[in-house]
């Protein structure tokens, strides 16, 4: 019988990576998807069939981390043998202007949903394997490198919500005996990232300052230094966290780390643009704390699970303005056939 696995936020970056992995490995795969009025579902339509066929790689379900009892009753419907936790409110910069939603999503989120979990286990006997995505952003204001006996120092109200998920799960991990493993991945992108956050903001930008369609690009600290890997390596280690014989927590990284200000050069110059003409600072995008510096340190994770990052940080911005520019070519293809494209959401939020 083949393994059933659940992922709360499906639709994600991390949550299509995913899904393809545990497709490609023969899983069922479920995924909680929020109710909305348009389709939210673009990372996964290459995955998704009509339900009404048999034998469906992928089921969706509706249900939201502010909803304890829709979780419950999905975890029963599904009886899922893996449970992913990818839901969150993730951006950083804007966890600042909501934070009261944050909190609500990203810690009291990962409260329900474990506590759901509980009560499933308790009630069915069965084995749950739980991974809960954790952030860098935990660590905050820690020097680096970043580990996990490094202490955290959380700098805005994401990293501390995170921070609090993270210990509700340690906590029902050990008073309970429950199988849960916490992944504190470091910054990760791929040509799938969400356009508000800093490196598909840069790179979208690249695309379209290449075609004419836009002139000028806001960012806030070109200073921060973050250590970016690829989404589709990241989500490698958090199946085979699930895969150990013992639950534990693991940092992810590629132990590299570099500014935005190198993320920038390097994306204008695959597009042979000077970013010195095109960017400009909006104070606006700076966080009332900053985190100057993120660094990880994997070694517990090539040692016990056998994984490494196997995509460069310059392959990966390369990769991503590849993408970006080929779809700045199609937008420029349809302005010039008549057809406007709509507002883009990108010029609201600050990516970092």
């Amino acid at each position: 019988m083949a393994k059933r696995a659940l992922i709360i936020g499906i639709t994600g970056q991390d949550g299509s990576y995913l899904a393809e992995l545990l497709a490609s490995k023969n899983y069922e795969v479920h995924g909680l998807i929020r109710r909305a009025s348009l389709f939210n579902t673009d990372r996964i339509d290459h995955m998704y069939c009509d339900p009404h066929l048999n034998n469906l790689v992928l089921r969706l379900h509706y249900g939201d981390l502010t909803d304890g009892s829709t979780l419950r009753r999905v975890l029963e419907i599904v009886q899922p043998h893996e449970v992913y936790n990818l839901g969150s409110q993730s951006h950083v910069r804007v966890s600042f202007d909501m934070p009261e939603y944050t909190a609500d999503v990203v810690a009291m989120g990962t409260l329900r949903v474990i506590e759901a979990l509980r009560d499933h286990v308790a009630h069915t006997s069965r084995v749950v394997r739980y991974y809960q995505a954790g952030s860098s952003e935990m660590f905050g204001a820690a020097p680096p490198p970043q580990s996990e006996r490094t202490p955290f120092y959380p700098r805005s109200p994401y990293g501390v919500s995170k921070l609090a998920g993270h210990w509700f799960a340690v906590n029902y991990r050990e008073a309970y005996n429950l199988f849960i493993c916490n992944g504190i991945l470091f910054n990760h992108e791929s040509p799938r990232r969400g356009e508000t956050f800093v490196t598909r903001k840069v790179t979208r930008a690249v695309g379209r300052i290449k075609e004419g369609l836009q002139e000028r690009l806001y960012l806030g600290n070109l200073l921060a230094r973050r250590d970016w890997g690829y989404a589709a390596d990241y989500v490698q280690a958090m199946w085979l966290m699930l895969q150990q014989d013992k639950p534990d927590d693991y940092v992810i990284a590629t132990g590299e780390a570099h500014s935005v200000g190198e993320l920038v050069e390097i994306a204008f110059a695959e597009a042979r643009l000077d970013w010195h003409r095109h960017v400009e600072i909006d104070e606006r995008y700076l966080r009332p704390s900053e985190v100057d510096a993120l660094c990880g340190d994997a070694a517990k994770a090539r040692e016990q699970l056998g994984w490494r990052p196997r995509v460069s940080f310059s392959e990966l911005i390369k990769m991503m303005v590849a993408h970006d520019s080929e779809l700045a070519r199609g937008e420029r293809a349809l302005s010039q056939a008549g057809f406007t494209s709509p507002t883009r959401g990108a010029a609201m939020a600050g990516g970092n």
